[in-house]
């Protein structure tokens, strides 16, 4: 195809992908404007590496993009329309005829109110009747980026949840590469901490919100009986130092315990038939552990065990694209410890190839959002089908 054929074979298309492995901030965002810019593109939303120098990423990204707005964040690891990178940034560009965006930063996800949270619904609504692309319900879906260290998450998503009502929403908590120092988000032209980036968007492209985990439950239990609950931190599992009795179950040691660990031998909490992980981040000097998601005194984990990672995902993403056809795009949301899993496993270019085969561009997370609950160790998403008059 010439390259003039291939420009405006771009143009007609509702979304365009891109991405860079370039260590240099300046040359990624100029490979990533190749890719992406073209008359029709309205908003680019990216994953980037957390080792780039940020201050000058945000630069070279609004340099590149000089008016096409942009929101994004770190990660623990990109995916990329070749599947599974790290150290690099992908990237989606959203055709304006068939996207409408509508991009709000919380700059203190501790001090968000619910009246701030309808005020900005109500704003992105006006916008998206404004723009008169779709109507807002039915239509219209929102991704939600936080800081992935902030300790926030449950209490922004609950109370973004009670504004959006019947809107569907989905997102991911920024990582840092398993660093555990700092996390970013991106929006009005920069890098922020303990910010949360909320993004609206309304199509007349079919989509389906989902989320899939591979886990089952076993008969270990364990019971949560000394918790700080605001820093997520257990300090006592069945009245015995929690690293010390969570290493006991899984027959390991303490000394032993590492992501890699967490990973293969996860903890749930049981709501209603379902079982929603609450993964460990870390193990503390006086042998407390440290969650990624909510943890408080008299909740009971059950340990979980693994079924196929890949089958499951498959058939998932097979069931859904039943219903709204082949995708143009699905935006992924997926847990590193998954990740640490399937390279784990040794079949990290299988899961490269089933993400090429679906279409998923995104990035793995500290943490997925889905209805306003913060949850972990699962793939979530959003699976963007053609516009509904094709």
């Amino acid at each position: 195809m010439s390259e003039a054929a291939m420009y405006k074979s771009s143009m007609s298309k509702a979304i365009v992908t891109g991405f860079s492995n370039h260590s240099d901030p300046f040359l990624a965002a100029a490979e990533l404007q190749q890719q992406l810019v073209h008359n029709d593109v309205g908003f680019v939303l990216f994953f980037c590496s957390a080792e780039y120098d940020l201050a000058h990423l945000a630069e070279a990204m609004n340099q590149a993009f000089d008016l096409v707005p942009l929101a994004g964040c770190t990660t623990a690891g990109e995916i990329t329309a070749q599947g599974y990178a790290q150290g690099a940034i992908s990237a989606i560009g959203f055709n304006r005829h068939h996207f409408a965006v509508e991009a709000s930063l919380i700059e203190a996800m501790d001090n968000l109110s619910l009246t701030q949270a309808q005020s900005t619904v109500e704003s992105f609504i006006n916008k998206g009747r404004a723009k008169q692309l779709a109507p807002i319900k039915g239509n219209s879906f929102v991704l939600t980026l936080l800081d992935g260290l902030s300790v926030q998450e449950e209490q922004v998503l609950a109370t973004l949840s009670s504004a959006l009502g019947n809107i569907p929403h989905f997102g991911g908590s920024a990582g840092d590469d398993i660093h555990l120092a700092n996390t970013h988000v991106f929006a009005h032209g920069a890098f922020h901490t303990g910010a949360a980036v909320v993004l609206l968007f309304n199509t007349d492209c079919e989509f389906e919100v989902f989320t899939t985990h591979h886990l089952k439950p076993l008969s270990e239990k364990l019971v949560v009986t000394a918790a700080d609950r605001d820093n997520r931190r257990v300090h006592e599992l069945n009245a015995e130092p929690a690293a010390q009795e969570y290493a006991s179950l899984i027959g390991l040691s303490v000394a032993d315990l590492n992501p890699e660990v967490f990973a293969l031998n996860p903890l749930a909490v049981r709501i209603g038939n379902e079982f929603y992980v609450r993964a460990i981040q870390k193990v503390n000097a006086d042998l407390s552990l440290t969650f990624y998601c909510a943890v408080e005194n008299g909740i009971v984990l059950t340990r979980m065990h693994s079924d196929d990672i890949l089958k499951n995902l498959t058939t998932e993403l097979e069931c859904i694209e039943q219903n709204i056809g082949s995708p143009q795009l699905i935006i992924g949301c997926d847990c590193f410890l998954r990740r640490l899993e399937i390279e784990h496993l040794g079949i990290a270019a299988e899961a490269s190839e089933l993400f090429r085969q679906h279409k998923v561009v995104g990035f793995n997370t500290y943490g997925e959002h889905l209805e306003g609950m913060h949850i972990n160790q699962t793939f979530t998403g959003v699976v963007i089908g053609s516009p509904a008059d094709d």
